[in-house]
């Protein structure tokens, strides 16, 4: 009997363990299957994203342990981590000095010029696209403008000296055919914001009026259909229609602009501006100060507080911008 009573326990509990090796099979086969079904749909996409994965993970993840240098006393002899210890130093001494004020003041103004510039640009360029309905004609114009976008700011900059040189320079030459005198830009830093501006709008115009064209191709012809029988023009379609139904798109690139607004294109200041001293007073910024404290004065632990401050206000605008657009917009919030 007892005997038996054993054998019953064992059967019953191998019957147990075969039940649940079944369940978890069957468990285990549809997610198997929907993996499978997953990666037939998205596996392409991954892979066109890797790319960009590694490179984000490489230079902004990678390189994220030396933020502490902004809290050292850095020494190469001793290493980043076995440098001393200074707390909020650095950041003491960098807002102390003026330079601290003026670097802020000029990256928030030239970023503000820039991204009001491009937005009201790219949005009336891509308006005045989307009127042209002859497609052959359109594709021209959208590759002549897109263009720009792709040359080096290297040569940029050559295009700028030749346009500004002091000595032959195309616009010293026209103002001396009219008989003025010609004009030392490369000393006065007063024409830089209108120039960097310029230069900025030309070379991003065309990227942005592509997106925004895009967005309005988008919208539903019988919008547009509807106002013309309600007695709408061409105007009233625009303002009324296609920048409202645009709006959206705009909200995003503006909010990603603004988390970017405490830094700067590197390439655009240094050639561009060709590193001339005369012209720090309205063109230095946050990124070519801590590229000279880097590269002139090899003072990273200036560098590092910079680029933490940087990081810090330009994480704290997106959230702020974002919360902001929540509360008034809700549907058109990035998360």
């Amino acid at each position: 009997m007892y005997d038996d009573s054993i054998y019953l326990m064992n059967a019953v509990k191998a019957r147990i363990v075969n039940s649940r090796t079944s369940a978890n099979k069957r468990a285990a086969q549809p997610r198997r299957q929907r993996l499978a079904a997953w990666i037939n749909r998205n596996g392409a996409l991954v892979l066109m994203a890797l790319p960009g994965m590694l490179v984000l993970f490489t230079f902004s993840y990678v390189p994220m342990p030396g933020i502490v240098l902004a809290f050292k006393d850095f020494k190469a002899a001793l290493g980043i981590w076995g440098s001393e210890w200074t707390g909020f130093s650095n950041f003491e001494y960098l807002f102390s000095t003026g330079i601290a004020l003026r670097i802020i003041r000029n990256t928030l103004f030239l970023n503000g010029l820039f991204i009001v510039a491009n937005t009201i640009c790219s949005l009336g360029t891509a308006v005045l696209l989307h009127e042209v309905h002859e497609r052959f004609v359109s594709r021209i114009y959208q590759s002549v403008l897109f263009f720009p976008y792709f040359v080096s700011w290297v040569i940029v900059g050559y295009f700028i000296f030749i346009l500004f040189g002091t000595e032959g320079g195309f616009i010293n030459g026209i103002l001396g055919s009219f008989g003025l005198e010609p004009v030392n830009w490369y000393s006065n830093p007063a024409y830089w914001p209108v120039i960097l501006v310029l230069a900025n709008l030309w070379h991003s115009l065309g990227y942005f009026t592509v997106i925004y064209l895009a967005g309005m191709l988008a919208i539903n012809p019988e919008y547009f259909e509807a106002a013309r029988i309600d007695g709408a023009n061409r105007l009233q379609e625009v303002w009324f229609i296609m920048l409202p139904l645009v709006r959206p798109l705009v909200i995003i690139n503006l909010l990603l602009a603004i988390g970017r607004i405490f830094f700067s294109n590197l390439d655009l200041y240094l050639n561009v501006i060709r590193n001339q001293g005369a012209l720090l007073p309205t063109t230095d910024v946050i990124d070519t100060y801590v590229f000279r404290s880097i590269t002139v004065l090899g003072n990273f632990n200036m560098a590092a507080a910079a680029g933490f401050f940087q990081a810090f206000v330009g994480f704290a605008l997106v959230v702020l911008c974002n919360w902001l657009v929540r509360r008034f917009e809700p549907d058109q919030a990035l998360f």
